[in-house]
């Protein structure tokens, strides 16, 4: 049997695991030149970090909103699932929410802000003033007005158009869906973003004055990373980025690269890339084609159709930054469950008491254990996991967790599965690529 010995951790890692697995327009004294909006050709770095590296809670505390967060996650694509396949939605959704933040400072002069990275959104928003209905956020909120670079966004523009619900009356007007009916809504502008020393001009975004849902008070807004024309990504003149996320246990940052700097590891035998596949019903989700799981030495047999994206939009599989754990529509985890347990030589824990769906008891005298290999066969690129995304064990529980789900249609890798791994996003050449990686070493 192919098997890889797993160290026995403390409780710190499977706490860290458990906490993100349970998570009109305004009237503006500025100008409304036409759009001149150059793509961006530098590429630069981004520090991320975990939106609970900060907190100072009580396990009780921390459970509670890693709940409140992995139920909200959950949802939202459920209902985007839905939307996929009811030919009766019109609107599209967006996932919203993340489990990483990133530092950014906007305007000129810059003011700093938290955003979330999202890479099921396409747009970039934050709160504006005057606000009408505004979540709390730790910075100020802010003000065009003391802005010199900000500019309204155009009815003309190629990207008011992209919007999939504006209005025109005092320049490009917004609304912005999430899947759990949380709402941006304002004016489309452009205006200078700077990340540490990179300032980067006329960034289309929007200027929210009514905002409303959970999950946005960790920042001050989101920067989409989607593939749709809005995002981030999609306005640098090299449409593409890589992150790097260290295990979640680490107090390090992770990172984020842009354009030109996103594919600087990108070389050598160990990099493994796959197509990017097409939902013209989500085109904002970065969907890959699985062909397959092995356990051990063990191809699951698995319908080769479980994992396709159906003719009506729904099924398939998409890659997260924002959902912890892997979901595996249910039948295709059921045979992982069945096969994971026979190759296992410890008994399973029934108690429950994790959230986790299947866990072992573990020895009282172990200092590792011997845990049974995983690979993803993605077209063109056969993923071999490392235990330590896959498995998560607390010796003070006693137990050691498959640190993945089962899911109703569209299936979903998790960030958990993608720690120290470079995940190189190309939107050009619509490819995804993995390269092994210590990422705190970035």
């Amino acid at each position: 049997m192919s098997s890889a010995r797993y160290p026995i951790l403390s409780s710190t890692m499977f706490l860290a695991l458990f906490i993100a697995f349970l998570f009109v327009s305004p009237t503006y004294s500025t100008s409304r030149r036409a759009l001149d909006h150059p793509k961006v050709q530098k590429g630069f770095q981004i520090s991320l970090k975990h939106v609970d590296s900060a907190g100072n809670f009580t396990r009780f505390e921390l459970l509670q909103r890693a709940m409140r967060r992995g139920r909200k996650r959950m949802e939202r694509l459920s209902l985007m699932a839905l939307a996929e396949s009811d030919s009766s939605v019109e609107s599209p959704v967006h996932a919203g929410n993340g489990e990483f933040l990133m530092q950014l400072a906007i305007g000129t002069p810059p003011g700093s802000y938290n955003a979330i990275m999202d890479t099921g959104s396409d747009l970039i928003w934050t709160q504006c003033k005057p606000c009408k209905q505004c979540f709390d956020q730790s910075t100020p909120i802010f003000d065009p007005k003391k802005s010199s670079s900000f500019s309204k966004l155009t009815c003309s523009s190629t990207l008011c158009d992209a919007l999939p619900s504006s209005t025109c009356s005092d320049g490009c007007e917004y609304l912005y869906t999430y899947g759990d009916y949380s709402s941006t809504q304002g004016v489309m502008a452009t205006e200078t973003f700077t990340f540490d020393k990179v300032s980067i001009p006329n960034v289309a975004f929007g200027c929210g004055v009514e905002n409303e849902g959970n999950g946005f008070n960790q920042g001050s807004g989101l920067v989409g990373l989607g593939r749709g024309p809005l995002s981030f990504v999609s306005q640098l003149d090299e449409p593409k980025f890589s992150y790097c996320l260290t295990s979640i246990d680490a107090k390090k940052t992770s990172t984020l690269l842009m354009g030109s700097l996103a594919g600087v590891n990108a070389t050598g035998n160990s990099i493994k890339t796959t197509p990017l596949i097409k939902n013209p019903s989500q085109p904002s989700f970065y969907y890959l084609s699985l062909e397959g799981i092995t356990v051990g030495d063990t191809l699951l047999p698995i319908n080769k159709s479980t994992f396709a994206l159906n003719s009506d939009g729904s099924g398939g599989m998409i890659i997260d930054s924002g959902t912890t754990i892997t979901y595996l529509e249910e039948s295709a985890f059921d045979l992982l469950k069945q096969e994971f347990t026979s190759q296992m030589k410890l008994p399973t824990d029934e108690s429950g008491s994790t959230g986790l769906d299947l866990c072992f008891t573990l020895p009282s005298s172990a200092n590792d254990i011997e845990v049974p290999k995983l690979v993803f066969h993605f077209t063109g690129a056969d993923l071999d996991l490392p235990g330590e995304n896959y498995i998560v064990a607390d010796s003070d529980l006693g137990v050691a967790c498959l640190a993945m789900g089962s899911s109703s249609g569209m299936s979903i890798f998790g960030n958990t599965q993608q720690q120290n791994i470079l995940v190189l996003h190309d939107l050009h050449k619509e490819t995804m690529s993995f390269i092994p990686t210590h990422c705190d070493q970035l």
